[in-house]
Order: structure tokens, then C-alpha cells, then sequence
């Protein structure tokens, strides 16, 4: 079965949505190729036991082995939250074309803030980066998972 083209921060949206409703981080992912969804996840921290399980590395995984590649030449990523560093490095070595976030991460995220990773020269690949698409509503996700859980 070919993916079906379909709006990926929407995917990407679900996923955050679906993770929250387990009681994980409200973060999705979704890889794209030629305007289909290839892949798409949602953090699974808690659930596998594994610091690994975001949203973005769940979701490339899924993307290769759906290609039968470790690469994703002409993918595009969408994800609700800036990559931190583990899954902005994840994204060099796919090389991946595009990177479309909406939240930005200003603790924790490694693209526009903290290490910056694409700007370092031990960079390999830089995807194009184009933050703060539906930022509004990716934050407020954030911040009502963060404040039911400090049950304020």
C-alpha cells in the first residue's frame, strides 16, 4: 500500500496528541517524501524504557525501514518541538533535505538554541530549518501537559 498525501504537521499534531493521552512528553514527528507521509511517531520514552524514543528518531527509524535505506535523501521532517541534539544529529546522518518545527525549545533544543548543531563545523549535513510553524498551538499543548501534571 502507497502513503497517501496528506497535511504532515497534522500527523505530527496527532502523534503529539496520542503520546499525551499515554502520559509521554506531547511531542510527534512525521517524514515525508514527494508529499506523502512515509512515517510518523509520537515520544515513547516511558512506554520502552528508552532515552532514545523521541518522537524524531522513532520516526526516521521507521521512515528507513520503510525505504530500505539509512538514508532519507528528499525527505522532509516535521516535528512539534525544536530536535534536541541527539535527534538534530539523527537528522544530519539521515540527510534529511528539510526540517519544519513548531515550538521552539529555548532548555533542551539544539537547532536554533542551545549547541546550534547545524552551524558547527563537525556538522556533515544541514537540512534546510524553518521554525515556529503553528508555534502557538504546539506550545500550548506543551505547557497544559506540564501544568496537569504539576496538577496546577
Amino acid at each position: 500500500m502507497s502513503p497517501t498525501p496528506e497535511d504532515p504537521f497534522a500527523r505530527a499534531f496527532a502523534e503529539a496528541r496520542a503520546a499525551a493521552d499515554r502520559g509521554e512528553v506531547p511531542v510527534g514527528a512525521a517524514v515525508v517524501r514527494d508529499g506523502a507521509v512515509l512515517a510518523s511517531a509520537g515520544n515513547r520514552t516511558l512506554a520502552d524504557r528508552d532515552p532514545t524514543a523521541h518522537a524524531e528518531m522513532l520516526a526516521i527509524r521507521a521512515a528507513c525501514a520503510a525505504l530500505g535505506s539509512e538514508r532519507l535523501v528528499g525527505c522532509d521532517l516535521y516535528v512539534t518541538l525544536e530536535p534536541c541534539a541527539m535527534c538534530a544529529g539523527a537528522v544530519s546522518f539521515a540527510r534529511l533535505r528539510r526540517l519544519y518545527y513548531a515550538a521552539e525549545d529555548a532548555k533542551g533544543g539544539a537547532v536554533d538554541n542551545g549547541p546550534r548543531f547545524y552551524r558547527q563545523p563537525t556538522c556533515h549535513h544541514a537540512p534546510e530549518v524553518y521554525g515556529g510553524i503553528r508555534e502557538t498551538e504546539a506550545a500550548d499543548m506543551l505547557r497544559a501537559f506540564f501544568k496537569a501534571r504539576r496538577g496546577r
